[in-house]
């Protein structure tokens, strides 16, 4: 406890009366050329504590850009080729022709046929009907080649994936994309443990 009369926080931890004397002596001169332990340890606090400071300092700045870079993905609009959803959803048909994807530009310059405009006369009417704050009924349908447009944002669709109706509720990410991509018509393949008769040191295993 040599040298801490410069700490008075410190000089508590010296029981002894003849060390607690020594620690109450300011310091001068002779007594660091005298005694380098004392200026070794007084180096390593200040040292300690510089370190301290600047870890501290960085935690304050991190914490203040996670805080930034959460508020900025927090409050992300969506948008369709630069277009904005209010703006989107009030496009005409002529208008949104000449956004989408060139696959649905030939499609909508050919024509919509009576089936893709039947399910979309479906869909406003489920919109209609439906309660304020709640999700409209559900509409089943077996075109899986429907592009889906901004006028089916919000919607449910049961789209038949060749053995059962899945349920989808439309939202904006995927407009231009088509019904079959929401509802695939095959189980996923997932590999297990091979079976016996798979590998060539069980090809002659008995079955039981």
């Amino acid at each position: 406890c040599l040298g801490l009369g410069t700490y008075p926080s410190l000089n508590e931890c010296c029981p002894p009366p003849t060390a607690c004397v020594l620690a109450a002596r300011p310091l001068s001169d002779t007594t660091i050329s005298d005694n380098p332990s004392s200026f070794a340890f007084r180096d390593t606090v200040e040292r300690r504590f510089i370190g301290i400071s600047a870890k501290m300092a960085d935690t304050e700045y991190n914490a203040e850009e996670a805080a930034e870079i959460k508020k900025r993905r927090q409050f992300r609009k969506f948008s369709y080729r630069g277009i904005d959803l209010d703006q989107l959803l009030d496009l005409s048909s002529e208008q949104l022709r000449d956004v989408v994807h060139a696959r649905a530009r030939r499609r909508f310059n050919r024509g919509l046929k009576r089936k893709p405009m039947g399910l979309i006369k479906k869909l406003r009417k489920a919109k209609q009907e439906a309660k304020p704050n709640e999700k409209p009924d559900l509409v089943k349908t077996h075109l899986r080649d429907m592009i889906v447009v901004p006028e089916m944002i919000g919607s449910v669709v049961g789209i038949y994936s060749g053995k059962e109706f899945n349920q989808v509720e439309i939202k904006p990410e995927m407009v231009g994309h088509y019904l079959a991509e929401f509802s695939i018509s095959y189980k996923p393949v997932k590999h297990g443990r091979p079976g016996i008769g798979a590998t060539h040191s069980s090809r002659f295993i008995p079955l039981k």
